[in-house]
């Protein structure tokens, strides 16, 4: 079984994570999106809760049989190794994404050369966005709803307000 590691914040899930998860779906038989505790960012949803709210998607989108979802701390690859995963899923909006995710995917490989990097670019209306401007949206009153499940949505929303 070919099983992936998909790390993020997701603060929250966004339509732009949810269709690389999606697309990766295609390359890969199980999925791990792993939630990361980033001492760099303060969320607005709890480690608990984001796993939560993408459990609650994944079941609702029918993939909840190939993806579970953890919380994480610590290195990815480190991770990925202790599941078994042979495959890090990194998802590039932009130009100005690369440069970062070049350097990540570099380190990644010397600490384990056994675990790859696999680039995916979302589909291009979701370019854009992230969850940063999801959230930026959400305060200032903006509509979300083409941006993030409407679970996730009513969950921001009550957050916020």
């Amino acid at each position: 079984m070919k099983r992936a590691l998909y790390p993020g914040t997701f603060d929250p899930i966004t339509n732009g994570h949810l269709d690389i998860l999606e697309r990766a779906l295609k390359l890969f038989d199980h999925i791990i999106v792993t939630v990361a505790k980033n001492p760099a960012k303060v969320p607005v949803f709890t480690t608990r809760e984001r796993i939560d709210l993408i459990l609650e998607v994944v079941k609702q989108k029918g993939i909840d049989q190939r993806v579970s979802v953890e919380g994480f701390d610590g290195l990815v690859v480190d991770f990925a190794r202790n599941i078994n995963a042979c495959v890090i899923i990194r998802g590039l909006r932009a130009v100005s994404d690369f440069e970062y995710e070049l350097q990540m995917a570099l380190m990644n490989r010397r600490l384990a050369d056994e675990v790859y990097t696999v680039f995916m670019m979302p589909h291009e209306k979701y370019t854009y966005l992230n969850s940063t401007i999801v959230k930026e949206v959400a305060r200032l009153g903006g509509d979300i709803t083409d941006f993030v499940p409407e679970c996730v949505k009513n969950a921001l929303l009550k957050k916020l307000f």
